[in-house]
């Protein structure tokens, strides 16, 4: 299991509740980095693009732990598929950009926390439990709800994806594989009318994913939001209306 969220910085808590917006100014100084002696060419654009990128500069100033945050909120803020009260769990959590925005969403606290899967470390946070758990182990649905106090979740949040190989057909395949995972995690454990979001790639062998999610949930639909790069391949699958678990 691999995390989808990139790292930027900062650990605090972010700031901005519903109808903060997430504009992000492009006219910015462009900065190019300088290929170092033993770094790959594609680390140093990744490195450039980071420094370039406005929601990484606003995800630092906001206190948020990633660009992705934005993501979420403006999914959010178009679906409204957070509310107050909420459970919550967000799979693949790390470094946790998504889980501060589902507790500032949710007014998540330590009896009702945000739940955060996943196998790699991640700094603590008020009003978010931490399970260091692979979400596919037998074990981890029963976790799940007993960090729960007993409930099930409302909303289930995967920013997943895989170590990708640059090959696009062969990358769409293994996120299109977790995010069948994540799917039947969510049937096993979600509350009658939860939601489930998960990142995927373009491609066209979700076909069978999203028969099996219509069959699960009342409402099925593509959304890719502002702040996911116009090159990048991801998009986000919405599923709204659990019907509940067979």
């Amino acid at each position: 299991m691999a995390s989808g969220k990139g790292k930027t910085g900062g650990a605090k808590s972010g700031a901005g509740g519903k109808g903060s917006g997430t504009g992000a100014n492009p006219r910015q100084m462009h900065t190019r980095v300088k290929t170092a002696k033993g770094r790959k060419l594609s680390s140093t654009l990744w490195i450039q693009r980071q420094l370039n990128d406005p929601y990484v500069q606003r995800a630092k100033a906001d206190g948020y732990r990633s660009r992705a945050a934005y993501k979420l909120i403006e999914i959010d803020e178009r679906y409204n598929i957070l509310k107050r009260g909420q459970t919550v769990v967000d799979l693949g959590a790390a470094p946790g950009g998504w889980c501060q925005v589902a507790v500032q969403r949710c007014n998540a606290t330590a009896m009702l926390p945000v739940v955060a899967i996943d196998i790699l470390p991640m700094d603590p946070m008020t009003g978010v439990k931490i399970l260091h758990q692979d979400f596919t182990a037998d074990e981890a649905p029963q976790m799940l709800i007993d960090a729960l106090g007993g409930r099930r979740p409302n909303v289930m949040l995967s920013d997943l994806a895989p170590e990708t190989i640059g090959h696009r057909a062969t990358d769409h395949l293994r996120v299109v594989h977790l995010v069948e995972l994540a799917h039947d995690f969510a049937r096993q454990t979600l509350a009658p009318g939860g939601s489930f979001l998960a990142k995927v790639f373009q491609g066209g062998a979700e076909a069978d994913l999203l028969a099996a999610m219509r069959r699960d949930f009342a409402i099925v639909r593509h959304v890719k939001p502002p702040s996911s790069r116009p090159k990048s391949p991801e998009t986000y699958m919405l599923a709204t209306g659990f019907r509940g678990g067979t």
